[in-house]
Parts: structure tokens; C-alpha cells; sequence
């Protein structure tokens, strides 16, 4: 049931693509993103054995290129149906409100041009990175950004619990010691 309702959705998403715009392909605890270039058609970096396709997410795959354990991934061309397997696409410009996106012939004129193996970093060149460079010209992944926040605001809540403890052991009012004084 969930399949042939993932079916209509992904179908409709397709219907109101228009070659330029941003697919977003949620795989769970990260989501892959392609650029549609029409005819059913996205470009995308993938895994060297072009397995940027496989949402079958499990732990040993998270640092990874969708699955892959490599360190070079390749821009590819692959079908929509292909890559979107069981997730519902999502079409995804929503850079365009900061970034004025580029015009729809350079947006696929720079996504053919990588066609081939590129360097890949899960932090500094991963898929959401080539999609933005290819319509916004801005080489910025928003999934990076919100894990990177998040570990600073842990690390900073760390630290300054860490800093709390301290000072308080340094005046000599542990927690411990107030309690006994009570």
C-alpha cells in the first residue's frame, strides 16, 4: 500500500519538474540529491558503482557515499525511477529564496560538465553540494549545516557545564558538599 502511494506522489513530483530544478530523495538519516534534466532523467553524484541509489540505509553505511565505502564518487546520469526507489521525492529550490538560481540552460550545462568520477567529502563535497553549485552556485549542503550546528551546541553545552564544575570545585562548593551542608 505505502508503495503505490510513494508511486502517486513520486508521479506528481515528476509531472512538476522542469529540467533545472533540485530533487531531494530522502534515505532516512540523510538525503540524496540530484539535478532533473527532463525525459524522466536527474543527474546526480553517486557511488563509483553507481549505488548512490540505494536507500537500504544501515549503520556501517552513514559515512558513506549512499552505501558505498569509497572515497571518489562520479556524476551520473540516471532515471528518476531509478534513483527514487522506495522514497518520495521531493522537488527541492528552496535556495532560490537566498541565492538567485542561475539560468535553467547553465543550471544543466554545469551538471553535464562533471559527467565522470570528482572527489567526494561527506562534509565538504557530497550530492547536495554538486545540486546548489549546479543551479545556485553556492557549494553549501544544509544537512551538513544542521549536523555541524547541532555537535557545536552539544559541545558547547559540554563546555560549559565542564566550566560550571570547575569553578565550583575551585571556590570548594561541590554538589556534594552543599547537599551535606543541608
Amino acid at each position: 500500500m505505502q508503495k503505490a502511494l510513494n508511486r502517486a506522489h513520486n508521479q506528481t513530483v515528476l509531472f512538476e519538474l522542469e529540467p533545472g530544478d533540485l530533487v531531494k530523495f530522502p534515505r532516512g538519516p540523510y538525503s540524496h540529491w540530484a539535478v532533473y534534466l527532463g525525459n524522466e532523467e536527474v543527474v546526480h553524484l553517486a557511488g563509483v558503482d553507481n549505488d548512490g541509489i540505494n536507500a537500504k540505509i544501515r549503520p556501517e553505511h552513514l559515512f558513506t557515499i549512499s552505501g558505498v565505502k569509497f572515497n571518489k564518487a562520479a556524476v551520473c546520469i540516471d532515471n528518476f525511477w531509478d534513483v527514487v526507489e522506495d522514497s518520495r521525492a521531493e522537488k527541492n529550490n528552496k535556495g532560490d529564496r537566498k541565492h538567485k538560481p542561475l539560468p535553467r540552460r547553465e543550471i544543466l550545462a554545469r551538471a553535464t560538465s562533471k559527467l565522470g568520477e570528482v572527489a567526494y567529502n561527506v562534509i565538504f563535497s557530497n550530492c547536495e553540494h554538486f545540486a546548489r553549485w549546479c543551479r545556485n552556485d553556492i557549494f553549501k549542503s544544509e544537512q551538513v549545516d544542521d549536523v555541524m550546528t547541532g555537535a557545536a551546541v552539544v559541545g558547547g553545552a559540554v563546555l560549559a557545564g565542564a566550566a560550571v564544575y570547575a569553578i565550583c570545585k575551585w571556590w570548594g562548593a561541590t554538589p556534594e558538599k552543599e547537599s551535606k551542608r543541608k
